[in-house]
């Protein structure tokens, strides 16, 4: 059996560890020197008392005993850097690693109320340096250079699968406020903070927490790991080549999505993913002394609006083929209980309802903007999502004969859904005028105006901001109404999945360029614009605070966009755009650290109620810089327009879409 003591101290801020024979690891947290640590650490005289479980003792698993000591010196250095904790306690507790797909378990041997986890390292993850102490043992001291678990990693988990700190301890708060030296580049600030995020569970890291913002007294859901928060970290760790924390994160969410959902005694269809998820600490059952990891994961019920995520899903799906395509292990994707997740996903979206639309119905808040913003009924995003969605599963679904009228399906969805925002949601100057002169009422199977819009819904606004070149895809189109406010993530993953056609795709980026310092100004990109105001604000959003005129969802400025801007323009081979956004954005982002938004019509305020340190705000960066360095990777994420499709989308065209319905002989009885 091997087992290991670990004995946590705070002076200079490195990780002692203790065995039973007495070797002696230890790690930086971050500038010290390996040799300076160990000849500290020679002249130190510690102790500390090793108690072990007769039930842990029969077990075959890599054990950690973690443990809070006193020194014997108090009078030295060493206590003089520690005595800001009120009070050092012979605190401890014992873990068993039990494996990826199973709990962790622990037993805590004395101080309860010091929750920490496990800290487990893999053998492969570990480099070590054999030092002969001045008592005839070997010291081992542990490399800070290791692959996918950097020193930051290590100090930075706190209560979500992580490490909490004991007060006194070094936090997040102190790690996340100091300063960037001279010799540190913008990104390598931005990894040190993204590393930081990390979330472990069972000892591996399967995903990022939202924000790690030390200003913030109220935490809220922001030290969860969120599906749709995670994709540019996991888009960002894919590039790097640490493919792990998304293998995990996929398969973790992947369990989750069986969980029972209630909502006041009802449950929502079976493929539903969580919005996000929280590992939690517990005692386990009939006995207190022993404790386990558990993730616990919120799908709408505990969240503002009680609203069901319904991209989590489809960016689970664009993130596993990423997974496929940038790794190339596609063995992952071919797992069965990977196939029956996707399906599921795929059976919930293409559902039979009563819509007459291919699109999505969803309600207000179940995507990025996820409070009441007014863009309940067919939001684009979500229509953007859900084809690329479609088109990423097709390509990972196993070929098999239970399968067939699931592609069946996905295929007329695919075809049905391409046509209608391509169709009914573009528009530019020619098409606006268009709307200006619809005549109303029409009741016929050919009218032109088929959704009966008021030309008084063009909004004044729209008349003088609708460039002459360029044009965009609404956001939102129902009977009767239609969203003309520009989105911007809806209209660029529309150019990266092929939704929208060649022209239309450059025709956005045109608009984009046109409208730059409408859209861009001090600080890339505006979530939507433009904001809603008066009355307008007061009726859409219920006076919302948070959402108020250039704020947050309400024409918030947001860096976390970069990414999908730099996708957009790669694909489109117009990269230019991005750099020029890029270049924007680093002038402020590092320095007002790392906000989540931007407030004001140019974005020239840090968000009033944005957290600092946000992590999609630092892992966007990233994936946008490391994408603008190596352009071919972003096809892990782009989908190329299929041919088929753009033939029998051209075949609709030829045949006039607006004919006459026809029985087509179709046979049917009736029982009378």
């Amino acid at each position: 059996m091997l087992f290991r003591v670990n004995a946590l101290i705070k002076p200079r801020n490195y990780y002692y560890s203790w065995n039973a024979e007495g070797i002696i690891n230890f790690r930086f947290l971050q500038t010290m020197g390996a040799s300076e640590a160990a000849l500290q650490l020679l002249s130190t005289d510690l102790s500390c008392q090793v108690r072990t479980s007769s039930i842990l003792a029969k077990s075959n698993s890599l054990l950690c005993y973690e443990q809070c000591f006193k020194t014997r010196h108090c009078g030295d250095w060493r206590y003089k850097q520690i005595k800001g904790l009120r009070k050092l306690q012979n605190c401890s507790r014992l873990h068993a690693f039990r494996g990826l797909h199973s709990v962790f378990r622990g037993e805590k041997l004395h101080n309860r109320s010091n929750l920490l986890i496990c800290n487990c390292q893999q053998p492969e993850r570990v480099s070590e340096t054999i030092i002969k102490g001045g008592n005839g043992k070997s010291m081992h001291t542990v490399s800070p250079k290791i692959p996918n678990h950097t020193p930051d990693e290590q100090t930075m988990k706190q209560e979500n699968g992580a490490r909490p700190f004991s007060e006194g301890f070094k936090t997040a708060a102190a790690v996340n406020s100091r300063p960037r030296n001279n010799t540190e580049s913008i990104e390598d600030e931005a990894w040190h903070f993204l590393r930081a995020a990390m979330v472990y569970y069972c000892g591996s890291p399967v995903g990022t927490i939202a924000a790690n913002d030390p200003s913030e007294a109220t935490i809220l859901n922001y030290d969860q790991v969120f599906i749709r928060d995670f994709i540019p970290s996991g888009i960002a760790f894919l590039l790097k080549g640490e493919y792990d924390i998304v293998k995990n994160f996929i398969l973790h969410t992947l369990q989750l999505q069986s969980w029972e959902k209630t909502m006041d005694c009802y449950s929502p269809g079976q493929g539903l993913m969580p919005a996000s998820f929280k590992v939690r600490t517990v005692p386990l059952d009939n006995d207190e002394s022993a404790t386990e990891d558990v993730l616990d994961p919120d799908f709408g019920e505990a969240a503002i609006g009680r609203v069901a995520p319904v991209d989590s899903g489809l960016w689970w799906i664009i993130l596993l083929r990423a997974y496929g395509k940038c790794s190339g292990d596609l063995s992952l994707q071919e797992r069965v209980d990977v196939q029956t997740g996707m399906k599921m996903i795929l059976r919930l979206c293409l559902a039979d309802g009563f819509d007459m639309f291919p699109t999505l119905l969803v309600t207000d808040g179940s995507c990025m903007i996820d409070r009441r913003m007014g863009i309940h009924g067919h939001p684009l995003e979500i229509q953007a999502l859900y084809y690329s969605a479609l088109l990423g599963a097709r390509e990972m679904l196993a070929p098999e004969e239970e399968s067939t009228d699931l592609v069946r399906a996905l295929n007329n969805r695919l075809l049905a859904l391409s046509f209608h925002i391509r169709e009914y949601y573009w528009i530019d100057v020619k098409k606006l005028n268009e709307i200006y002169r619809y005549k109303t009422e029409e009741y016929s199977y050919d009218a032109i105006n088929k959704f009966n819009i008021y030309p008084d819904q063009i909004p004044p606004w729209l008349v003088e901001w609708m460039p002459s070149e360029g044009g965009y895809l609404i956001g939102n189109l129902q009977p009767a109404h239609m969203d003309f406010r520009f989105f911007s993530l809806g209209n660029l993953w529309s150019i990266v999945s092929s939704l929208a056609n060649i022209d239309q795709s450059h025709a956005i980026l045109d608009l984009i360029e046109a409208k730059w310092e409408e859209l861009v100004a001090d600080m890339p990109l505006k979530i939507c614009y433009p904001a809603l105001e008066g009355q307008e604000w007061r009726i859409i959003t219920g006076g919302d605070p948070k959402n108020t005129p250039w704020s947050y969802h309400n024409g918030g400025s947001w860096p976390t966009l970069l990414w999908q801007l730099t996708v957009a323009c790669i694909k489109m081979k117009r990269p230019e755009i991005a750099e020029k956004a890029i270049k924007i954005a680093e002038r402020r982002l590092a320095r007002d650290r790392w906000p989540e938004y931007y407030d004001t019509r140019r974005g020239g305020f840090i968000g009033k109620q944005a957290r600092l340190f946000q992590t999609w705000t630092i892992a966007g960066y990233l994936v946008a810089k490391l994408l603008i360095a190596n352009p071919e990777a972003a096809k892990m994420v782009i989908n190329v327009e299929d041919t088929e499709l753009l033939s029998a989308f051209s075949s609709i065209l030829s045949s006039n879409p607006r004919r006459k319905r026809s029985r087509k002989g179709v046979k049917q009885s009736f029982i009378i």
